[in-house]
């Protein structure tokens, strides 16, 4: 066997096989032997069947298989051993007049080669890394919201604004009958919140689905509905009120603060804040740093420009789904995927030449790490090695869980490699103007 490489371009190049009787006889006859002591043929003894008859029934889809098999090993290895970087799969030419009967074959493949780059790190403008903080309005909205949380309901016998009115949705027709507790700020409109305001125990009030609530979603919930019916519901529903409470606000005081944080953690509301602010900045911590990720995706794919092999690209994609594409289907979904393709050479090349790569070590220690943290959480503090190590033992044997446990701990490699290597300013801004800005 013999195997030669053409490179046409720094891009393509072709690979021609060169194949030889003596390469698989010996193989293929063996094969033969073998179905001639298992042949059941009407006329002969099993195992005395003629060699030429087995030869003219078998032989050629035997030698076809074993060609193609010694074709595809040499093609693989060839490709390691020269350590040849290919984009896709090696796509084998037509050949016009082929012919099985001949005792040597010559096969083509093309390939496409990945492009030689330096990763360029040079920005127009500094990449911006958002330091998202909880504003004023947010700070106060959860320091009512844990109010209510820890208060207490004191009960009425009529409804004013800002009472929760406990009682059941009903429409016979639609089947619809759900006991519930309705805050009346959840309401939507003056017209649908006076319909509450002086009700008492006992009364049943008429209402409209269409524009009760901010959303289909809380309509959904309250009425205990399928989730496609609830979307634009027009129908009538009465709501009899079965209780009605006060939301009485707990006070801002030391036990208030004491049951939140642990004793004397927090001791006044300007601490208060500060906290709600501290553990708000830490959840928009992912956020952030996703958003940092986006951008400095497009800031490397518009910063590294280099050649790909677009055509051969395109044959490829004609042949690798489950039902061949015409000529300008694989054109559009190479254009659909050009982009990722030249991010995936980008970052393959990062990992590679900065040492990136997730080591088993590395994964069980931040596998270990995730379980210690999901324990504290359970009351857990200070679980054994032995514990740590069982459950990580247990994670690391599946497969799903590597793979996602891989991939979160990539990502921090990156992003840790990105912060340390890219020229980034860090934007201080509230939650909703980072949303403003960010989806503009």
């Amino acid at each position: 066997m013999n195997i030669t490489r053409e490179n046409i371009d720094e891009l393509n190049a072709v690979v021609k096989v060169d194949i030889a009787k003596e390469d698989y006889s010996e193989k293929v006859d063996k094969i033969l032997k073998d179905y001639r002591k298992n042949a059941n043929i009407p006329g002969f003894r099993k195992g005395q069947v003629p060699m030429g008859m087995v030869k003219k029934q078998y032989g050629k889809a035997v030698l076809v298989d074993e060609v193609n098999k010694m074709l595809q090993d040499a093609l693989n290895k060839y490709l390691t051993e020269e350590k040849l970087d290919v984009l896709g799969n090696p796509l084998p030419k037509e050949q016009e007049n082929f012919d099985w009967e001949q005792e040597n074959y010559s096969f083509e493949f093309e390939l496409g080669l990945s492009p030689q780059f330096e990763v360029n790190f040079e920005t127009k403008k500094p990449i911006t890394h958002y330091k998202i903080v909880a504003g004023e309005e947010m700070i106060q909205n959860q320091i009512k919201h844990l109010q209510k949380q820890y208060g207490k309901l004191i009960s009425k016998d009529v409804a004013e604004e800002g009472d929760v009115v406990a009682g059941t949705f009903k429409n016979e027709e639609e089947g619809i009958d759900n006991s519930t507790s309705l805050p009346l700020e959840k309401l939507k409109g003056k017209k649908n919140l006076n319909k509450f305001v002086g009700a008492k125990v006992g009364d049943t009030i008429s209402l409209k689905t269409k524009g009760l609530f901010e959303d289909d979603h809380q309509l959904i919930e309250f009425l205990k509905i399928d989730h496609d019916k609830g979307h634009d519901l027009d129908i009538e529903v009465d709501f009899t009120v079965s209780e009605i409470n006060k939301q009485e606000l707990a006070e801002l005081n030391q036990e208030f603060f004491d049951k939140l944080f642990g004793k004397d953690e927090v001791k006044s509301e300007v601490e208060l804040k500060e906290k709600i602010k501290e553990d708000a900045a830490k959840q928009f911590t992912q956020q952030s740093d996703q958003q940092l990720l986006n951008d400095v995706t497009e800031s490397l794919i518009e910063n590294n420009t280099f050649q790909l092999p677009k055509e051969f690209l395109q044959k490829w994609i004609q042949t690798v789904g489950e039902k061949p594409l015409t000529e300008d289907e694989a054109k559009e979904e190479y254009d659909k995927s050009e982009q990722g393709l030249r991010f995936q050479l980008i970052e393959g090349k990062l990992i590679r030449d900065n040492d990136l790569q997730v080591k088993f070590e590395d994964l069980k220690a931040f596998a270990t790490a995730r379980i210690k943290e999901q324990m504290a959480q359970f009351g857990q503090m200070d679980p054994s090695e032995k514990e740590l190590d069982d459950i990580a033992a247990r994670v690391l044997s599946n497969q799903e869980e590597v793979k996602r446990l891989s991939e979160q701990l990539l990502n921090e490699k990156l992003l840790a490699f990105y912060k340390e290597n890219i020229k980034m300013k860090e934007k201080e801004v509230t939650y909703d103007d980072f949303v403003k800005e960010i989806y503009k």
